[in-house]
């Protein structure tokens, strides 16, 4: 943290004149005493701080210091915010840009703060695929990523769910990998869509670039399209009485945001201290293999086919411990 907060404190002095301690201390969090030890530290490693005594005093760098962290190429510097994400990374094809910015990033720090890409690295590693499933690398993830990087027009083949195929020129705006699947957003006709990375049958990347809408917000758009896409599939629903521990248990095992809200609308308790909801599910299928982890805690009362399956299923249960 510290290695972060000096780095912080050098580019917040680089970037104005100077700045007071009480300044400082309130853009980094800490306190005037931390700031004045910060300052120090600096210095002793040979960075240019400079502290002014006084009502107008405050801390500056002397003769127009900069810190070294030059040199770093476009698709480098780019790289360099994902470098969190270094699977992520090698299957887009950027891990050797990369692996060359973290080096003249490093080189550029003060000794003292070198292997601060080691200590991050040895604390927190993100690892995106969900569990039980191996994550297949598209093959055309590349060159999907190098139109997306270029602001470039992609020509592409796209394999839909019943086998058809179908083929699109596409202004690539960005990628999302969710969940171990990667998916690509991009203007196709006269709005965005998404399409999965491992459906595209053939890319070619154009040579003429598209003006990109500097107001498409992709973190914004994934998560309105996420949730539409969840709401989607929510095409039936079930009516259940719950327990209080079902009702805990409820939001673990079925679309979270669909139980909160038929929660928030469902009645009080009855004088039994259960809680009768009206649940929105994708079908009575899908919404049998989830209420059945909830096990007692959970009475089904409609549709009277998936109440009559439930009953079905604890019959046989008793039967077999019986």
């Amino acid at each position: 943290m510290r290695a972060a907060r000096l780095i912080r404190m050098v580019l917040l002095l680089q970037s104005r004149p100077s700045m007071t301690g009480a300044e400082l201390a309130g853009e980094l969090e800490v306190s005037e005493r931390t700031v004045t030890r910060d300052a120090q530290a600096l210095s002793e490693a040979g960075v240019p701080v400079y502290a002014d005594r006084g009502r107008a005093g405050g801390y500056r760098l002397v003769g127009g210091y900069r810190t070294g962290l030059t040199g770093l190429a476009r698709d480098e510097a780019e790289a360099l915010f994902l470098s969190g994400l270094p699977s992520a990374l090698r299957e887009m094809g950027l891990d050797d840009a990369a692996s060359a910015a973290r080096l003249k990033v490093s080189a550029a720090l003060i000794p003292s703060l070198r292997d601060a890409s080691h200590s991050a690295a040895r604390r927190f590693h993100l690892d995106a695929p969900g569990w039980y499933h191996d994550p297949a690398v598209p093959e055309l993830l590349p060159a999907v990523a190098e139109a997306v990087w270029d602001d470039r027009l992609v020509r592409a083949r796209y394999r839909r769910r019943h086998s058809d195929e179908v083929e699109r020129e596409l202004a690539p705006y960005g990628l999302v990998l969710k969940a171990g699947v990667w998916y690509l957003c991009a203007w196709a006709g006269d709005d965005v869509r998404v399409y999965r990375i491992d459906r595209f049958t053939a890319v070619t990347v154009s040579p003429t670039r598209f003006v990109r809408d500097e107001d498409f917000d992709l973190p914004r758009f994934w998560a309105e399209r996420a949730a539409q896409f969840a709401r989607s599939l929510l095409r039936t629903e079930v009516t259940v009485r719950l327990s209080e521990k079902g009702v805990r248990r409820l939001p673990h095992v079925v679309d979270r945001p669909a139980a909160d809200d038929a929660l928030a609308g469902a009645a009080e308790p009855d004088a039994d201290g259960l809680r009768t909801v009206v649940l929105p599910v994708e079908s009575e299928e899908v919404a049998y293999g989830q209420l059945l982890s909830l096990g007692p805690e959970v009475e089904v009362l409609a549709p009277a086919a998936l109440r009559e399956r439930f009953a079905d299923t604890a019959e046989r249960l008793r039967d077999l411990y019986r």
